[in-house]
């Protein structure tokens, strides 16, 4: 019945989407409404199709009251109405307040429910159900009752249990009540989520931003979630979460993304990142912009075609002055220099009037002829003319763009990375230094939109462009329609109807061009990523730990309403410019104002690793609690020895015998950075299938990577190799090797030659 009112819906949908994508013509409003059509339609289609399987995921039977048979509710992905009785809710959203009993339910505190079911399906059929009889009476009859740790044990140990995808599977089915209380906490405000490994940190900020939505779609759908992930790999294990749970309009991208018309992608050493990341780079930069309005130590001289070639001297003092009265002008650096262009060809307005005997403030102007070095008197009219045209002297704006230049927030980084003098001038370290054409690394973003803060924006030149644009539009529009008339049939010249319309009497070129602009078609997600400037509706950071002071800035200021949902884990902190504390990180921007939620429960890692990754945690910080895992598997780590030289064949044979074991899950092989070029080889020899490389591909049945790029991910089985390197990498190599620990949800194995780090041989009993 439910999967019938999905068909109708989705049917619907897709009939109202054509009739929309049909309309043509019409006023600015008509047109302006039927892309709004389009776009609410589309996503309609998109959501129903999106919510295909598991549609229907659970059931509430609340107690009889009054000797009623008692409400029965049905839980699912989006809710469904019956539009023929009166709209009666056929299935609840799982985000809705009547759902929340689903999750919040227990036995000592039931919330009126008498039984929650559980309800497992495979696309349109019942695979199985799980009931927990939540009634203290009944359990006490029926022996049948709720796990005290968790609701819904059986489907969520079911969930736990199942194999790896090399994707992040929604957990709508089995979210806790300890989750919950997050993912529908207020929206105003920062909210810090601080949970430790397998607390389900990011499957509850998604949900949340699919809450967020559900609750306050028409402000949200507008402005736009924006959630920040830590690398592009760990993006796209998360892709599939918020589509399956009915929201497609949130932009997803890393701090690398975070700058319209730049990626930054780039690796560079962790110690170059990490002064990038400081916060007083701000002054650095302010320093750069500064230096780059130069005023030169001598008179420059600018042969003028005006004066047929001759030069005249622009003193430094003249260029002083003009650059000081820019500066007072308190504009930002692009905006002020017509500023600065006013006052340097006023002057050698004055200048070119001495050259040539005017003098237009002589006291007592002689009369005669204009013999050059005699006063005159000059209208303002003639400066005027001067003035002019010297704006159009090519030495004169050579000298303007060199004395003051219009610059980029790429040029203006890229300049002072690529020179060791302006690092210099601008009080950076020397060590920023690098080649012009190295390519933008995630820790540039922030310097590059803290220099479009700097340089400032000119909207003239933007609209120019647009302008531009559109002339060139609605010409490749004339060209079109000229080539339909002159393609029409000969033989319509010879129709007995004079009449007959064509293209071209229906259709104007500027209505066709206005047809092709592609950017009335996008999403707000679409322009939200291609606006710096955009303010979004609410943040959501992942792995928050790792930003730096620089990148908690630039998100910052795309959030100026501090709506922002924080997860991450500072036991986890692996960069150098990572927070110590989320009050280091937070209190510069929203002091004292920010809430703090702990998630406690380990639903990834068994007890077997958290004993193992217990040790680790406890070198980091003794005062760190891990969190409790709610499950066993009766399978411990093993550690395995080997010598240096065997190390690469062990490895080999390793990976053989734990994908194995993996049966249809993935395993997950985390390497020392250093070690990839000795080790990568012996596994793709044994396993030529293998996922490697900058973004790999996370289905593949075994993937290895660095302890970065696993960060957030998860897989059935883990091999870490070489586990003191991993810890030597890294100043921050204790908190590594405790990520590297901690991705597995049934078996770890580490490999080791040499030694293991102190942390891993007490555990051992080495």
């Amino acid at each position: 019945m439910l999967y019938g009112h999905l068909d109708r819906l989705r049917e619907d949908a897709s009939a109202h989407l054509q009739r929309a994508q049909r309309f043509t013509g019409g006023t600015p409003a008509d047109r302006s409404h039927r892309d709004s059509e389009t776009t609410l339609y589309t996503d309609r289609v998109g959501q129903y199709s999106a919510v295909e399987h598991g549609l229907c995921f659970g059931r509430l039977d609340f107690q009889p009251d009054n000797g009623s048979r008692g409400e029965v509710r049905y839980i699912g992905r989006i809710g469904i109405f019956d539009e023929d009785n009166d709209y009666e809710p056929l299935l609840i959203d799982w985000r809705a307040p009547a759902s929340r009993p689903f999750y919040l339910a227990t036995a000592a505190a039931p919330e009126g429910v008498r039984r929650r079911r559980h309800i497992r399906t495979d696309r349109r059929t019942v695979t199985g159900i799980d009931d927990e009889v939540l009634d203290l009476d009944e359990t006490h009859h029926t022996g049948r009752g709720a796990h005290d740790g968790v609701a819904g044990e059986a489907a969520l140990l079911s969930a736990l249990n199942a194999s790896r995808t090399g994707r992040m599977k929604d957990i709508v089915e089995t979210i806790q009540a300890e989750q919950d209380h997050v993912i529908r906490a207020d929206l105003n405000g920062v909210l810090v989520v601080q949970g430790g490994p397998g607390t389900g940190k990011t499957a509850v900020a998604l949900h949340r931003a699919a809450y967020l939505l559900y609750t306050h779609r028409q402000m949200l759908s507008s402005r736009v979630v924006l959630i920040v992930g830590p690398n592009p790999t760990f993006l796209r294990y998360i892709s599939q979460v918020l589509p399956s749970l009915a929201e497609t309009g949130v932009l997803l991208g890393t701090m690398g993304d975070l700058f319209p018309g730049v990626v930054a992608h780039t690796d560079e050493p962790a110690e170059i990142a990490e002064i990038k990341g400081r916060a007083a780079m701000v002054d650095v930069l302010a320093a750069a912009v500064q230096d780059r309005q130069r005023v030169p130590d001598e008179p420059i001289p600018i042969h003028l075609d005006i004066l047929d070639g001759a030069a005249v001297m622009l003193d430094p003092e003249v260029i002083a002055d003009a650059r000081d009265r820019a500066r007072h002008s308190g504009k930002l650096h692009n905006l002020a220099r017509p500023i600065f262009d006013t006052e340097i060809i006023h002057a050698l307005s004055l200048l070119v009037a001495d050259t040539i005997g005017i003098d237009p403030y002589a006291d007592d102007p002689l009369g005669g002829d204009d013999a050059p070095g005699d006063p005159q008197i000059l209208e303002e009219a003639d400066l005027a003319e001067i003035r002019r045209e010297l704006r159009g002297e090519a030495e004169v704006l050579g000298a303007l763009d060199w004395l003051w230049p219009i610059l980029t927030p790429q040029q203006l980084v890229a300049g002072l990375f690529a020179s060791t003098a302006r690092l210099t001038a601008a009080g950076a370290p020397l060590q920023l230094q690098r080649s012009a054409r190295s390519g933008w690394t995630p820790a540039d973003v922030p310097l590059l939109d803290e220099a479009a803060e700097l340089l400032g924006e000119d909207d003239t030149i933007r609209e120019i462009i647009a302008e531009r644009q559109r002339k060139r539009q609605i010409a490749y529009a004339e060209g079109a329609l000229e080539i339909a008339f002159g393609s029409r049939s000969i033989d319509v010249e010879d129709e007995d109807d004079p009449e007959l319309l064509s293209v071209t009497d229906l259709l104007e070129a500027d209505r066709l061009a206005e047809r092709q602009d592609e950017s009335s078609a996008l999403t707000p997600a679409e322009r939200a990523a291609a606006d710096r400037k955009w303010a979004f509706g609410h943040v959501i950071v992942d792995e928050a730990q790792e930003l730096s002071p620089m990148a908690w800035r630039l998100l910052m200021r795309r959030c100026p309403s501090r709506s922002m949902t924080v997860v991450g884990d500072v036991a986890q902190t692996g960069d150098l410019g990572g927070a110590a504390s989320w009050a280091s990180a937070l209190d510069p921007y929203v002091p004292g104002r920010w809430r703090l939620r702990e998630l406690t429960v380990n639903y990834r890692t068994p007890t077997e690793i958290m004993a193992v990754a217990a040790g680790v945690l406890a070198g980091i910080d003794p005062d760190l609690e891990p969190p409790r895992s709610v499950r066993a598997t009766g399978v411990d780590p093993w550690f395995r020895g080997v010598t240096p030289a065997r190390l690469p064949d062990a490895l080999a044979e390793a990976a053989l015998a734990e994908a194995a074991e993996a049966g249809d899950g993935r395993l997950g092989i985390i390497l020392p950075a250093g070690s990839f070029a000795d080790l990568v080889p012996a596994v793709l020899k044994a396993l030529p299938d293998a996922a490697v490389g900058d973004e790999p591909e996370l289905s593949a049945k075994v993937v290895v990577l660095t302890v970065k790029q696993a960060k957030g991910l998860e897989f059935d089985g883990v091999i870490v190799v070489d586990p003191d390197r991993i810890v030597e990498e890294s100043p921050r190599g204790a908190n590594d090797l405790y990520v590297a620990l901690t991705r597995a949800t049934q078996r770890l194995g580490v490999l080791y030659p040499g030694t293991l780090p102190d942390s891993l041989l007490a555990v051992v009993g080495m």
